[in-house]
C-alpha cells in the first residue's frame, strides 16, 4: 500500500502576516498583492466564479467567498458587523484557505482580517491606475475607520497622492488616522463634512461601515475629472452614494452579478450600464477616456482578490521562512485506513470501567 504523501498545511497567523509585511515593507506588500490581482483579473475566463454566499442577521453578515481555476481553489470566511467595535471586536474578521485542485489538499490556511484590508486597498489601486487622472494628487477619505490607513498609504505609495482631506462623523476616528499617518510625508486637511472633504479632490474614497442605506456623496458634490472609489457599500441594503452619482459617472465593477446585489449599483435598474474591471485590464473596454469625465469604481470585494492575496502570501511566506505546519489532515501509512489514525483510542473498551446500560434486545419467538 502506497503511504500518504500529503504535505503539511502551512498556517499563517495574524502575527506571521504582520511579520511578513514588516520584512517586505508595506509599499512592496501592497504592490505585490496589486500585481497578483492584476495578473489574475487578466485571466478572468479561467476562473469558476460565483457571487459570495451570505448569511444575514440583524447585526451583520457572515459570508463565504469561493473561487477556483484549474490548479487552485480558495475560499474566504468573512463577517461584517458594524457594531462590533462596541464589543471590542473588529467590524471585519476573516480567514482563508488555498487548496490544490488536483488533490483537494489544503496548502495554506491564513488569517485574512489584515490581508482583506491590504487586498482591498490593492484592488482600489488596480482600478484607479486605469480610471483616475494620472495627475491626481489630492484624495478625500470619507470614513476614517479600520480600512482608511491602508487606502491612504496605497494611494500615496503607488499612485502619488500627496494630500488627504479627511472626514468622519467620529472626530476621534479621524484623530486615530492622523496619528497613524504621521511620518509618511502627507499633507492632511481635517474637514467638518463630506461636502467640505471633496472640495478640490481628484479622488474620493468612501469607507463607511454602517449597515443601512446611507447617502455620503451627492451628485452636486462631484467635479469634472473626479474618480470615486466607493468601498463601503458591500451588502444588500448598504449603500453610500446617491443614485444620481452613478447616473453622472461611468461605472466600473468587479463581478457584475454580485455588485448588482451588494454594491451601490443595487439602487439602479437591471439595464443600467456598467463595465467589469477585467475587461479594462485586458484591453477589451476603455478605462478613463477623457480628463473631464467622472469615473466610479463600485468596489464590493470579490473572491478573486482573496485568491490573489493568498497566493501572494504563500510565495512571500516561503521566501521569508514564515508560517508553521498545521496538523490539519491525518498523515496515514495506508490512505484507505482512516480508522487507524485513532490508534489506541480505537481499541477495546476498558473493562475496569462499568459499561453503560444497554437496552434490552427483544428476540423473535
Amino acid at each position: 500500500m502506497r503511504p500518504s504523501t500529503a504535505l503539511p498545511t502551512r498556517f499563517l497567523s495574524a502575527h506571521a502576516v504582520c511579520e511578513l509585511v514588516r520584512r517586505e515593507g508595506l509599499d512592496r506588500t501592497l504592490a505585490g498583492i496589486a500585481q497578483c490581482i492584476e495578473e489574475d483579473f487578466q485571466r478572468w475566463p479561467a476562473f469558476d466564479k460565483s457571487a459570495r454566499v451570505a448569511s444575514h442577521s440583524h447585526d451583520g453578515v457572515i459570508e463565504l467567498m469561493p473561487i477556483s481555476d484549474a490548479r487552485r481553489y480558495s475560499f474566504k470566511y468573512v463577517n461584517g458587523h458594524p457594531r462590533n467595535t462596541t464589543r471590542g471586536l473588529p467590524t471585519v474578521m476573516a480567514f482563508g484557505v488555498l487548496a490544490d485542485v488536483a488533490t483537494g489538499a489544503p496548502e495554506l490556511v491564513s488569517e485574512l482580517t489584515l490581508t482583506t484590508a491590504l487586498r482591498t486597498a490593492a484592488t482600489s489601486i488596480v482600478a484607479a491606475r486605469r480610471l483616475a487622472r494620472p495627475d491626481s494628487r489630492v484624495m478625500a477619505v470619507i470614513g476614517n475607520g479600520a480600512q482608511s490607513e491602508f487606502q491612504a498609504l496605497a494611494f500615496h505609495h503607488l499612485l502619488g497622492i500627496d494630500t488627504l482631506r479627511l472626514f468622519d462623523v467620529d472626530p476621534g476616528t479621524t484623530a486615530k488616522l492622523v496619528r497613524n499617518l504621521a511620518g509618511h510625508h502627507l499633507n492632511i486637511v481635517i474637514c467638518t463634512s463630506a461636502a467640505e472633504a471633496v472640495l478640490g479632490a481628484d479622488i474620493v474614497t468612501t469607507l463607511t461601515a454602517d449597515k443601512t442605506r446611507a447617502t455620503i456623496l451627492h451628485a452636486d458634490m462631484l467635479a469634472p475629472g473626479m474618480h470615486v472609489n466607493a468601498v463601503g457599500g458591500d451588502c444588500p441594503g448598504k449603500t453610500e452614494l446617491a443614485a444620481d452619482v452613478l447616473r453622472r459617472s461611468r461605472v466600473f465593477v468587479e463581478y457584475e452579478p454580485q455588485t448588482r446585489i451588494e454594491g451601490d449599483l443595487q439602487q439602479m435598474p437591471a439595464d443600467f450600464p456598467v463595465t467589469e474591471l477585467w475587461r479594462v485590464l485586458t484591453g477589451q473596454a476603455p478605462g478613463r477616456v477623457h480628463p473631464a469625465e467622472i469615473t466610479l469604481f463600485d468596489s464590493v470585494g470579490f473572491a478573486l482578490e482573496d485568491f490573489s492575496a493568498l497566493r501572494f502570501l504563500q510565495e512571500a511566506a516561503r521566501r521569508h521562512g514564515l508560517g508553521e505546519p498545521l496538523d490539519l489532515i491525518p498523515q496515514l501509512p495506508d490512505p484507505k485506513n482512516l480508522f487507524a489514525a485513532l490508534g489506541e483510542a480505537a481499541g477495546p473498551a476498558d473493562c475496569s470501567t462499568p459499561a453503560a446500560p444497554q437496552p434490552a434486545t427483544r428476540h423473535a419467538a
